[in-house]
């Protein structure tokens, strides 16, 4: 399966939230996407990651985005880690059609079978504009928030 590299059309999905809604990129239509896939709820760094995300999520939201994190856990797991840390992000389950979405954003490494933490950008007409791989919690909100304030410019 290609990754899809900068200026493609981003992999549509329909996976479920915290909440067990299911969601769609098209939901987000006419917005940006920080879409951002991360290995395990309430994990040392999912945790950092999440909650900085939180912290700067009204920052985000003036730069008309919307932050959605994926990874291969339950909805329950999904649930219990957004209601613990009180988090803004939503939350999609990558569980039923195991790695399906993670792997058409090339977030699945093979090598152990584990998810990166990568980060892609989609902007309102649905392409890729930015990539980040293998990136560093704590450091990432403001690099994301960075990118999309110098791509709406």
């Amino acid at each position: 399966m290609p990754v899809p590299k900068i200026g493609d059309a981003a992999p549509e999905f329909a996976l479920p939230d915290q909440d067990g809604k299911i969601r769609k990129l098209k939901d987000f239509k006419e917005k940006w996407v920080v879409l951002y896939f991360y290995p395990r709820d309430d994990t040392p760094g999912c945790c950092t990651e999440a909650i900085g995300f939180t912290n700067v999520f009204e920052e985000f939201q003036k730069l008309d985005a919307q932050i959605v994190g994926v990874s291969a856990d339950t909805v329950a797991s999904h649930k219990k880690f957004f209601d613990k840390y009180k988090l803004k992000v939503t939350l999609l389950s990558d569980k039923e059609k195991p790695f399906e979405t993670i792997k058409a954003y090339g977030a699945y490494k093979a090598d152990g079978g584990h998810i990166s933490r990568d980060t892609i950008l989609i902007d309102p007409a649905g392409k890729v504009t930015f990539t980040w791989k293998a990136v560093k919690p704590k450091d990432h909100p403001a690099e994301v928030k960075a990118k999309l304030a110098e791509l709406r410019k």
